[in-house]
């Protein structure tokens, strides 16, 4: 049987102690039998391995073509007010210029 990651911090090091399941790096607990309820989200990270929120301000790494034109967006282009989403692309945003969007989260880190 593989343990949980902990809700809160997402930490892969939890173990069992009695009816509990006990975090080490943050101390949170919270019983075994609450786990099969506990809603896991999805966790967005950057390429840099930082956790996106939704609000934060990101900016490219790489430089790219837009389907359908030869438009580019250039990297270093600031894209603020991201909105996380589940599906094939992770960010739903407007940047200037281009209109609204869909980015990975590969091809960003926050700023």
């Amino acid at each position: 049987m593989t343990l949980p990651n902990c809700p809160q911090c997402q930490s892969e090091f939890t173990y069992e102690d009695g009816e509990n399941f006990i975090c080490p790096e943050c101390a949170h607990e919270w019983p075994q039998h609450v786990q099969a309820e506990v809603e896991t989200s999805k966790v967005f990270k950057d390429a840099s391995g930082n956790v996106l929120q939704d609000g934060d301000t990101v900016t490219l790494i790489k430089d790219l073509k837009l389907k359908g034109s030869s438009s580019v967006i250039k990297v270093g282009t600031k894209v603020k007010n991201i909105r996380l989403i589940d599906g094939d692309h992770d960010i739903d945003c407007k940047i200037e210029g281009f209109g609204a969007m869909q980015l990975k989260t590969e091809f960003v880190r926050k700023a």
